[in-house]
């Protein structure tokens, strides 16, 4: 009977060190796949900005660029009723400023060989947001297929006291 007790003993601890075996080797194999890399090569195009001023002295005088294109991406400052010597023009006028803004924005867009089809965000801040809101369908004639992304934001000034509406645009200029 110990002969039985002890060849069932063997049999068992056999079992059991053949278990383990198994075990360690999934173990391994599993630990073995998960350390498999995957070499992936990221090519990085470093583009330089380019900036472009409207009204060079004005901008410099209060300290920014009226644009800047990095890759297809073009960031467009704020838009305002203003002439070349940075004084506000159509003062009083919410229309006219609003036309005077596209305007400027018209000519940064083909300075990038854009039109306002590429825009595709459009920030509009106004002191006076019914008035706004009375001369928005001008738009339309800006926006002839389809409007950007943006946001209407009623401020309480701009930067110049007769200055009305401001605009900012986001250009997605295609290859």
């Amino acid at each position: 009977m110990k002969k039985l007790t002890n060849t069932i003993n063997q049999f068992t601890f056999s079992l059991i060190l053949l278990s383990l075996t198994f075990a360690f080797q999934s173990c391994e194999q599993k630990e073995k796949e998960s350390m498999k890399v995957t070499k992936h090569e990221t090519i990085v195009k470093i583009e330089k900005p380019e900036y472009f001023q409207l009204r060079p002295e004005v901008e410099k005088a209060y300290g920014y660029s009226h644009a800047v294109k990095i890759g297809n991406s073009i960031k467009v400052s704020g838009a305002v009723s203003m002439d070349d010597e940075g004084n506000p023009t159509a003062i009083g006028n919410f229309e006219q400023q609003m036309k005077n803004c596209y305007a400027d924005l018209d000519k940064i867009l083909k300075h990038y060989g854009c039109t306002f089809d590429d825009v595709i965000v459009e920030n509009i801040f106004t002191t006076n947001m019914p008035l706004f809101l009375e001369n928005a369908g001008y738009r339309n004639s800006i926006y002839t297929k389809q409007f950007p992304t943006g946001s209407w934001l009623g401020v309480k000034e701009l930067a110049i006291p007769e200055f009305m509406i401001e605009i900012e645009l986001e250009v997605h200029k295609s290859e």
